[in-house]
């Protein structure tokens, strides 16, 4: 028989990223008596929220709104910056043009109109924003111009942002239990009234709540899940993030009646590291980045180009590319560079974890490689080379228009001949980050069921909202998208439990 726990909580929270934590300090600044139940082991806490940059998109109208998210941000500063605007309406518009118009249009209102006070919530518990100058903005003339919606960032990233939402949680007296994996929802008359878990003595155990909050991710550590939903060969993706993100908080939900909502084939995919780890790991992953792509050509085995490398800032064609790239013969490309840009680099490409060619002509550099077609190879820098629009200057931080062709695929932007040694070539795979595919909530963060109506007592946030995402993503919306939702569904599931009368307990398994 399962332990029973004999405190009962007003919200459970399952989970622990960025979602679980903004909808446990939500609930917990509410007045309500939270638990915090995360699968992981305290060292690996945080969920895919800790592997990432902590870039946050948000709406933002001047500098001013700028330096209220970024307090520390100096008057020098924001003399050399120009930072532009990002306002709802472009916020609106980025997010219907990169998901065909798929997206939710009331859970995009909530998304975008929410952005801003969200940020500022999240500071007032403690994460601190900075402008992510080098990543977001080139310096050109002795100014940086921040291009494509996505200025700020968490301080020290996705770690500092985990690291800062935890203490936030602990402050408010949030109760935190690490290697507990919540494997079923209770219910009772009223509705979803707590959970089953395997703790972490490895036994199993109850646990009763007002209300249920998951926030627990999707299923793009689940190779099984993945070769289902989204395909077949994507089952041989590299996982970005967490290990632990496996699908358990959709599974628990469908069995309860849940919607299934939004994108389920689809996924935010990058260009990666050939021979990263097949999982996350906290201390390597960020070296794996590979996102410096608008700035070269990207081939095949083949030796050909199949992707407009230049279609639009990285902020908004990264999260669609890795599957282009994993729909390669042998799920593999090379991003090949010229000295003319090398200098522009992400960091992460002048680390040790790469798997890298340099060679002083095109010709040596296919040798190098070794698993190209070379006669095509060189057919293809050639062609792009004679194409390239020399007459347009080169500008990394507009859409400059120096476009490009080779192999029938057009290059739009930022196109430099393949022509200065050194060459530089990097081997990439595709990363899967996280899954679009989850299910339906109210404007309130209820979970909504297949007859159209709130189950009583559940609420979900993060990964497992289904609706927002289809077919690619504005950068940095993610972690926006988490926060939002997160706070909104503690915030409801707080105003929930001080109404629920609780019944005797029941599995819905």
């Amino acid at each position: 028989m399962p332990e029973q726990q004999q405190s009962e909580y007003d919200v459970i929270v399952v989970g622990g990223g960025n979602a679980a934590l903004c909808a446990a300090i939500s609930a917990a600044n509410d007045g309500s008596r939270v638990l915090l139940l995360e699968r992981s082991p305290i060292e690996e806490r945080g969920g895919n929220s800790a592997y990432t940059d902590g870039l946050m998109r948000t709406v933002y109208d001047s500098a001013d709104d700028i330096r209220a998210y970024c307090p520390d941000l100096t008057d020098e500063e924001v003399a050399v910056s120009d930072f532009g605007t990002y306002t709802e309406e472009q916020f609106f518009d980025d997010m219907g043009e990169i998901t065909q118009y798929r997206t939710d249009p009331d859970l995009c209102e909530i998304l975008v109109k929410r952005s801003r006070e969200t940020i500022l919530w999240m500071r007032d518990q403690g994460v601190r924003f900075f402008p992510n100058f080098g990543r977001q903005a080139y310096r050109v003339n002795g100014r940086f111009k921040f291009w494509g919606g996505a200025t700020i960032a968490v301080a020290s990233g996705g770690p500092g942002l985990v690291d800062a939402l935890y203490n936030a949680a602990e402050k408010r007296g949030v109760e935190i239990r690490y290697n507990s994996w919540v494997r079923d929802l209770l219910r009772d008359e009223g509705g979803i009234s707590g959970v089953t878990l395997i703790n972490d003595r490895g036994h199993a155990e109850t646990v009763q709540a007002g209300a249920v909050v998951l926030a627990c991710g999707g299923f793009e550590a689940n190779a099984e899940w993945r070769a289902r939903y989204l395909g077949p060969g994507w089952d041989l993706a590299k996982v970005r993030g967490s290990r632990f993100n496996t699908g358990d908080g959709l599974s628990m939900a469908l069995a309860a009646g849940a919607q299934p909502y939004g994108h389920w084939s689809g996924c935010h995919a990058v260009s990666w590291e050939r021979n990263a780890q097949d999982f996350g790991d906290l201390a390597l992953t960020p070296q794996y980045q590979r996102h410096s792509y608008p700035l070269c050509i990207m081939v095949n085995r083949d030796g050909k180009r199949f992707v407009d490398e230049g279609a639009d800032f990285r902020n908004y064609t990264y999260a669609k590319y890795g599957q282009a790239v994993l729909q390669q013969p042998g799920q593999l490309a090379w991003q090949v560079y010229d000295s003319k840009v090398n200098h522009l680099l992400r960091d992460e490409y002048r680390t040790r974890q790469v798997t890298k060619v340099v060679a002083q002509s095109i010709e040596e550099l296919a040798d190098k490689i070794g698993e190209i077609d070379k006669d095509q190879f060189l057919a293809t820098v050639r062609e792009f080379n004679a194409s390239v629009k020399a007459d347009m200057p080169f500008d990394p931080n507009i859409k400059d228009g120096r476009g490009a062709s080779s192999n029938g695929v057009i290059r739009s932007n930022w196109a430099n001949s393949i022509d200065t040694p050194p060459f530089e070539a990097y081997a990439v795979t595709c990363g899967v980050t996280f899954t679009f595919g989850g299910v339906k909530i109210s404007t309130e963060g209820e979970v909504i069921d297949t007859n159209g109506h709130a189950i009583a007592g559940l609420f979900a946030a993060g990964e497992m909202v289904g609706g927002i995402f289809y077919f690619n993503y504005p950068g940095a919306s993610g972690l926006t998208s988490g926060a939002v939702f997160g706070r909104l569904a503690g915030g409801s599931a707080a105003a929930y439990a001080r109404t629920a009368q609780r019944k005797p307990a029941l599995s819905v398994a």
